[in-house]
Order: structure tokens, then C-alpha cells, then sequence
């Protein structure tokens, strides 16, 4: 007796193929998540780093830290004659701490006073700003506090390459109206953008600043971070 092949079930090609079909488009969004990730990992060195065409202002205010390339980076700017004045801002930490101790500190704008002068920057030029300062957020309140007085009310504000893009966010948040700003990375800055990676210095930068900028879009929950 001849036998002939039974027919396929139309109902589990029908099965088969819709549960193919999910794997595959599961699989394809996946394969762009990872390379989402991937573009966002090697490229956030890079999107960190912002700069404002510099044009003169009313002073060059030196963001604590990173002393002492931002120092260098302002006296540079103030001999090529962007402003006549440079301001500095002071941490209030941990000189208060060591106060309550009976040791004396020097803040880090003792030594960036002394870092503007060796450059050529005159001592009548360089101004303190009160009141001491905690984060970034505070120094952005204390620069524009000192622009109010002032019928110019611009400034050069330097701060290190990869914290630059929430300086410019911060100053948006806190210092709008007349109030105008130049973003400027310390040139002299090590930071390597292309592969901040390969550096712990560099990752704990980046780590750092992506924190800072998420506390900035969060309206500043956190009131401690530099």
C-alpha cells in the first residue's frame, strides 16, 4: 500500500513562526540597546566638554579646584586682556573643621593668589569672593551675587574641562536674566576626553560630573556635591 507524506499542520507553522519572529526583534533591539550604550560610554568624555567663544567681560571668576590649572588658565585669559579683574572663590571646608581644632589652613585661594601673581596678574586685580562657598551650585550664586553690583554684568567663568557642561547648566538655572556667561576650559587640563577611561583620575571625573549633572536636572536634591 503507497503512503504519502503527511501534510505539515498549518496550525504550528502558524506557532512557529510568530515565536521566531519575537526572538529576532528581541534580539534586534538588544543588539541597539548595546550599542546605544557603547556610543554612550566611549562618546561621554567628549559630551562633558563644552566651551563658549570667548569675548571680553567684567572680570574671570576661578572655580575652586583644580588648582593649579584654572589659576594659569585665567591669568592667561587677563594678560590677552579679557578682564580686568579675577575672582576667586573659597571652600568652606575643611577650614572651618580645622578651625574648631586650633590648626591653621591656608585655603586653596591663598595659593591660587600666588599662582595669578607669578603669571603676571596684579594683586589689585585679584578679588576674594564671600561668602565661602561648599559646591558648584554655591559658587554660581556667589559670581552672580558680585555681578549685581556691577553695570557689566558679564563674566569668564573657568573651571576644568570635563565639569564645564554643568557649570554651563548650573549658571543657566541659577543666574538667568541680565546675567551673562563664558564657559572656559583650563587648557592645560589632563583630562583626555577620548578616553577618560583608561585613566582612574579621568573615570572619577566623569563619574562625578554625569552625578552632578542628574542632581542639576533633579533641581539640586542633593546640596553637598562639588
Amino acid at each position: 500500500m503507497r503512503k504519502f507524506p503527511m501534510a505539515t499542520s498549518p496550525s504550528s507553522a502558524t506557532v512557529a513562526f510568530p515565536r521566531n519572529w519575537r526572538r529576532f526583534i528581541l534580539a534586534a533591539i538588544a543588539c541597539i540597546l548595546l550599542a546605544f550604550a557603547l556610543v554612550a560610554f566611549f562618546g561621554v568624555g567628549r559630551w562633558l566638554v563644552v566651551e563658549d567663544p570667548v569675548g571680553k567681560a567684567r572680570a574671570i571668576a576661578v572655580l575652586s579646584g583644580s588648582m593649579p590649572v584654572r589659576a594659569l588658565e585665567a591669568a592667561k585669559l587677563y594678560r590677552e586682556g579679557y578682564a580686568q579683574e579675577v575672582w576667586l572663590t573659597h571652600t568652606a571646608v575643611p577650614g572651618e573643621s580645622l578651625k574648631a581644632m586650633g590648626i591653621a589652613f591656608e585655603g586653596e585661594e591663598v595659593y591660587s593668589v600666588r599662582v595669578l601673581i607669578h603669571e603676571g596678574v596684579p594683586a589689585r586685580a585679584i578679588h576674594v569672593l564671600e561668602p565661602p562657598i561648599v559646591n558648584t551650585a554655591d559658587e554660581i550664586r556667589v559670581v552672580r551675587k558680585a555681578l549685581e553690583q556691577k553695570k557689566d554684568r558679564s563674566v569668564i567663568l573657568v573651571t576644568s574641562k570635563p565639569h564645564t557642561r554643568r557649570v554651563r547648566l548650573l549658571w543657566r538655572k541659577l543666574a538667568t536674566g541680565e546675567y551673562r556667561a563664558t564657559v572656559r576650559a583650563a587648557s592645560e587640563d589632563p583630562f583626555d576626553p577620548r578616553h577618560w577611561w583608561r585613566s582612574t583620575g579621568d573615570a572619577l571625573d566623569v563619574v562625578r560630573e554625569v552625578l552632578g549633572l542628574m542632581n542639576a536636572w533633579a533641581g539640586l536634591p542633593l546640596t553637598r556635591t562639588r
